[in-house]
């Protein structure tokens, strides 16, 4: 493990332009940076965002084994378009075959604490490895998406992955504009947006959702809206 940064953080006002804060974001860092890529919309403006900065930035992708077909394919689409490399991290093999042996093949659906134990063994633990040697990672993650996701800023430290510095740069977009932007760019975007899927995760806990429902309310459809992180964005 590499030892852990210390950064000074700017402020940095509201509306600030995606672009500059990747590039405030990348310099501050010092180090490696890399995007963490699950294919939403978001993440693919991000992949293009990125490849008209020029920046040094990695793409790291976790295939947690229960992805939706969609998202492969735009995974692929992403790669075939900009020529990039993603780097797929995948759980480890003896934890998985362990919680569906002794738990079955639903389990996350009986508590909140095996929901949790799932996305730890499918998300956390590979994402604490793709972030090893890492100074920054960059995120999609947006305020309104979610009453957790309020108080973000577009840099933060994040202690509990060893102090990294982690880059926000949509987050003060709105859904508006990331639609906006993907069309006008004519970005390819997940199947799945376009039946109903605001948020895409993993393809048993993630649902389409009605007209005028929140964009979080697919996923993990029968908890409280305060419990909706899967621990990748713990605060």
């Amino acid at each position: 493990m590499s030892p852990t940064p210390v950064f000074s953080l700017p402020e940095i006002p509201e509306g600030t332009d995606a672009l500059d804060i990747i590039r405030q974001g990348v310099d501050l860092a010092g180090g490696p940076v890399s995007l963490a890529c699950s294919f939403s919309v978001e993440d693919v403006v991000l992949v293009d965002l990125l490849h008209q900065s020029r920046a040094e930035v990695g793409i790291f992708a976790i295939d947690t084994g229960r992805l939706n077909e969609e998202t492969y394919e735009t995974a692929e689409a992403v790669v075939q378009r900009y020529g990039v490399s993603i780097d797929w991290v995948f759980p480890k093999r003896e934890a998985v075959e362990a919680l569906e042996r002794e738990k079955g093949l639903y389990s996350f659906r009986e508590s909140l604490e095996n929901r949790h134990e799932c996305c730890a063994i499918r998300k956390v633990e590979p994402l604490g490895r793709a972030l090893s040697g890492l100074s920054g990672w960059i995120t999609g993650l947006r305020r309104e998406q979610s009453v957790t996701r309020t108080g973000l800023a577009p840099l933060e430290i994040d202690p509990i992955n060893g102090g990294l510095l982690k880059i926000n740069p949509l987050i003060f977009w709105t859904e508006q504009e990331i639609w906006r932007y993907a069309e006008e760019h004519r970005l390819p975007v997940n199947r799945l947006h376009r039946m109903g899927y605001p948020s895409i995760g993993c393809a048993p806990c993630t649902r389409a959702v009605a007209p005028g429902e929140h964009a979080r309310s697919g996923r993990w459809w029968w908890e409280n809206p305060e419990h909706k992180e899967c621990g990748l964005h713990r605060r």
